[in-house]
C-alpha cells in the first residue's frame, strides 16, 4: 500500500487533536511526528489522534506512534487515541500502545477525558 497520508491539526477546548485519513505506515507516521513534535515544541503536552479516517496501521507506524508516546512521556504529557477502528484499537491493546495512552471511542469524550 502506497496511500499517502493526510494529517491535519485543529484546537479543541485547549488541546491540540491531529486528525489521520490514511494508511499510518512509515511515512504516515513520519507525517504525524512532524505535527507532534512540532505541538511539543510549542508547550502543548496534550494530544489527542483521531484516526477515524484511517484503517490500517503497520509495524513501522505503530514503532513511530511509539516514540511520540516516548517524547510525550519525558515531558510529562498526555497523548490520546479516539475514533479507532476495532482491528487498530485491538493492535494498540496488544502492542501496549494502551498501556500508555487512553482510547476514547469518539472525540468528544477524548477531548472531555484528556481535558477534565
Amino acid at each position: 500500500m502506497t496511500e499517502t497520508l493526510k494529517v491535519t491539526l485543529k484546537k479543541r477546548g485547549g488541546l491540540s487533536v491531529i486528525y489521520t485519513e490514511g494508511y499510518i505506515n512509515n511515512q504516515g507516521g513520519e507525517e504525524i511526528a512532524k505535527v507532534a513534535y512540532r505541538v511539543l515544541d510549542g508547550g502543548e503536552k496534550k494530544l489527542l489522534l483521531n484516526l477515524e479516517g484511517t484503517k490500517i496501521v503497520n509495524s513501522i507506524g505503530i514503532s513511530i506512534l511509539i516514540e511520540i508516546i516516548e517524547r510525550i512521556l519525558e515531558i510529562e504529557g498526555k497523548l490520546g487515541f479516539c475514533c479507532l477502528t476495532k482491528t487498530i484499537a485491538k493492535t494498540f491493546h496488544i502492542m501496549g500502545l494502551a498501556q500508555y495512552a487512553d482510547i476514547y471511542d469518539d472525540e468528544a469524550s477524548g477531548v472531555a477525558g484528556m481535558t477534565g
